[in-house]
């Protein structure tokens, strides 16, 4: 994999897939809180007596994984209990190995972060396989990345391709932008811009910051669609909305010059100062706004749009 590569697919990172509880915390309770005791109190807000509920279940039937993996997030959340993740993750494991796919992610996830535990990516492997197997769409992501690093090897990207593709297809994010640099630079399948611009749409539909940024550049030049600068500003702009340094300054520069956009140069230096004080200096576009950047700002030249 070319360093380019790499460094765009290090901005998926497993941290990120760890921060997005929509992934990281898959546990739900019963539609119905009144047919699960234990998951009705820890809905309710009631820690003491969730975990309580919990114990009786596993001290009836140890391999109850569902209460394995509610004593294992109450000790993760500090919840009713001294927060301790060493411990939380010994739940986890057992309901991983008693067939618990939340805790199995959980427990993968850890292992190969090293987050709460020793790094050890082949319990990582063993423990996001078993979750993948139950359909678990963090783990399909993580297990994608994984097959990119492979150890330090040359990527397999024939597996990370198929996991990206089973994650994506739960509506995955992180999954549908991976598919979209590996489609924008073929590898692990054949160079389509087309194929790339609609993944980036995809993930960009999913709210991926990321993946807007890189969707507004495409729908600027016209790379794998027809080319709309006008619409292209309004995906800049609402990344920029969101906190994106990048959108902030590629936004920036399109009111600074009028390009798909109305000029407006007082509204490009507001979008400038926000990206300056990100960390994201732009001494060309600080001259033509007669701006001072901070002598603290890390300096990094745009792309063109």
């Amino acid at each position: 994999m070319t360093k380019s590569l790499r460094r765009a697919f290090s901005a998926l990172g497993v941290v990120l897939l760890l921060a997005s509880a929509a992934l990281a915390v898959e546990s739900k309770a019963p539609a119905d809180p009144a047919v699960d005791l234990a998951y009705g109190a820890y809905q309710r807000g009631e820690f003491a007596a969730a975990l309580a509920e919990a114990q009786k279940r596993v001290a009836t039937n140890p391999k109850d994984a569902a209460a394995l993996t509610l004593i294992g997030l109450l000790y993760a959340e500090g919840a009713g209990v001294a927060l301790d993740t060493k411990k939380a993750l010994q739940w986890f494991q057992r309901a991983a190995d008693a067939g618990g796919k939340d805790a199995a992610f959980r427990y993968g996830a850890a292992a190969l972060t090293g987050k709460g535990m020793a790094q050890d990516r082949a319990a990582a492997r063993l423990y996001l396989e078993k979750a993948a197997a139950q359909e678990h769409p963090g783990a399909m992501h993580l297990l994608g990345e994984m097959a990119l690093e492979n150890n330090g090897a040359e990527p397999d990207f024939d597996k990370a391709v198929s996991y990206f593709r089973r994650a994506a297809a739960l509506n995955v994010a992180d999954s549908e932008y991976a598919l979209a640099l590996l489609y924008k630079n073929g590898k692990g399948v054949a160079q389509d811009d087309k194929q790339a611009f609609a993944w980036l749409q995809r993930a960009a539909e999913h709210g991926h910051e990321a993946a807007m940024v890189e969707f507004a550049i495409a729908r600027f030049n016209g790379k794998g669609t027809e080319r709309d600068p006008a619409g292209a500003v309004q995906l800049f702009r609402k990344a920029a909305q969101a906190g994106n340094a990048v959108a902030q300054n590629r936004l920036a520069h399109l009111l600074a010059e009028g390009r798909g956009v109305e000029k407006n140069l007082t509204e490009a230096a507001q979008w400038n100062a926000k990206a300056r004080s990100a960390g994201l200096a732009d001494p060309a576009l600080d001259a033509l706004l007669g701006a001072k950047a901070p002598s603290t700002a890390k300096t990094s030249a745009p792309e063109k749009q």
